[in-house]
């Protein structure tokens, strides 16, 4: 399978068409048609269904086109590897981490990393639940929890630190618990994610803090902290925040201090097969002087 005919036949699957594919590869109707008729001529296998519409794949076309997708990603992203000078780190990089880590920390840092390195093209994807690297979903990850896979290198990044928070507003009409046991009278926010989609373990520890059941007393569950900060600043309840997303908000409280939520590492996870990659390796570096910073974390 000559590679050319591969790439001409991923662009018409996605074009929908041989006009548009002609367009996007700058080449003629008819070279493209022939191109994939060549293809399907030499495979034994039609890979289109033709009709007045355009083109619809059939079976063993489909089956090609996820294959194609595969070599044309993996080609990409080697590329950009051996395209990779040491002084000046370039090509595409797409970074996986948590809503609310990505979010109200990373982005707003983000931009110093960019002007450093402006030829990286950087992509960000927030999402509490893990991505598969392994199935090159991102090419880095800031996890809370250790990864699986043996073929993953982890480094650990730093260890957030979560505390009790309530509202000025929530404390003047409902008080401020002065004791754990005290939570049970009181409005609580959790995660509430179901099963394997929660950022780590012990994620709803305030439902079963100190061996009690407060779970009768959520009120509400919301799947990224970013939501739950809003639901406590806004005074619906108490719920339980990493520091770096509470501490500066002069509207929250922290009570219940002597009470502390189980720590959370943090690991900058990325493929065995990217050991090498500049790209991943000043990101990392970068994130390492960020996060000693002061008033960082």
């Amino acid at each position: 399978m000559d590679w050319d005919r591969l790439r001409i036949f991923l662009t018409v699957a996605d074009a929908g068409s041989f006009t548009h594919a002609g367009e996007i590869l700058d080449l003629s109707q008819s070279a493209v048609s022939r191109q994939v008729s060549s293809l399907e001529e030499s495979l034994g296998v039609k890979l289109f269904h033709r009709h007045a519409r355009g083109l619809l794949l059939t079976e063993q076309g489909d089956t090609l086109l996820a294959t194609v997708r595969d070599m044309a990603s993996k080609i990409n992203k080697t590329e950009s590897i051996l395209s990779e000078s040491m002084d000046r780190p370039k090509g595409p990089l797409r970074v996986s981490t948590t809503v609310s880590f990505g979010a109200a920390w990373l982005a707003v840092r983000i931009g110093e990393f960019l002007e450093q390195y402006p030829e990286i093209s950087l992509v960000l994807r927030f999402d509490d639940s893990e991505v598969d690297l392994g199935m090159r979903e991102a090419d880095v990850a800031v996890r809370l929890t250790p990864p699986r896979q043996s073929d993953l290198i982890q480094r650990h990044l730093v260890t957030f630190h979560f505390h009790l928070y309530a509202s000025k507003s929530y404390i003047q009409r409902h008080g401020s618990p002065t004791r754990l046991a005290d939570l049970g009278q009181h409005r609580l926010i959790t995660y509430g994610e179901e099963a394997g989609r929660a950022p780590f373990e012990g994620v709803d520890w305030i439902t079963t803090a100190g061996g009690n059941d407060f779970s009768s007393q959520v009120i509400l569950r919301a799947n990224n902290f970013m939501a739950i900060n809003r639901a406590v600043a806004a005074g619906v309840g108490i719920g339980v925040l990493p520091d770096y997303l509470a501490r500066d908000d002069e509207n929250l409280v922290r009570i219940l201090e002597s009470f502390n939520p189980p720590e959370v590492p943090a690991y900058f996870v990325y493929p065995e097969e990217l050991r090498n990659s500049r790209r991943i390796g000043v990101l990392r570096d970068f994130l390492l002087k960020k996060i000693t910073e002061k008033n960082s974390f």
